[in-house]
């Protein structure tokens, strides 16, 4: 792991103060999730720290790069290529930095919109970035969210992505459709459906 935590480190340290900063307040939370749900600290340190990796990509520079890794574009995608930043950001670090670790990747892929398929991991940096404290005026029901996470993962996804759907919807924008797979497929595994939205 040592290996490519350099790289992934390495590759951070490229990008700006201000997205290096968010990735550290990821990884702080990372590593308060991790260990209360049998998750690795440092790979959920390292997943948070490299989800944002492509991040400052240019719109135009995204699509370039998902038509290089022949990933395919979604019509949402297409309408907003900033979405495409984190599959970009999963395929640099498999393809130039050597990352082989599955999980890892998967994280760094899916944690813009989460994944019907996203494993423990995978939901803990997903829920880290959510819950950076300086996100706290776009998402106002942190409080919540993070007391729910420490407890249940999957129950933090559902209602997240619940709240997201919500507000993209009232905002008249396009939802993306792995959002509405991962929250279909919580509810048919059984999670209860937030009641509301806590803000």
């Amino acid at each position: 792991m040592a290996g490519f935590a350099s790289q992934i480190e390495g590759r951070v340290a490229t990008l700006s103060a201000k997205l290096q900063a968010h990735l550290e307040r990821t990884a702080g939370v990372a590593a308060d999730l991790a260990p209360r749900h049998g998750v690795d600290v440092e790979r959920a340190r390292l997943g948070s720290l490299a989800h944002d990796v492509a991040k400052a990509m240019p719109r135009e520079e995204l699509l370039r790069q998902a038509a290089r890794f022949q990933l395919p574009v979604n019509m949402v995608e297409r309408n907003n290529p900033g979405l495409l930043h984190g599959p970009v950001g999963a395929e640099l670090l498999k393809n130039e930095d050597g990352i082989e670790d599955q999980s890892i990747c998967e994280a760094v892929c899916w944690h813009t919109f989460a994944h019907p398929d996203l494993d423990d991991l995978g939901k803990v940096v997903f829920l880290a970035d959510k819950l950076d404290p300086a996100k706290i005026k776009r998402y106002p029901f942190q409080p919540h969210l993070l007391e729910v996470a420490r407890d249940d993962l999957d129950q933090a996804v559902l209602e997240f992505v619940t709240w997201q759907i919500a507000a993209v919807m009232a905002a008249g924008k396009m939802v993306h459709p792995l959002m509405v797979e991962a929250r279909n497929h919580l509810i048919a595994a059984g999670i209860n459906t937030p009641a509301g939205n806590p803000a």
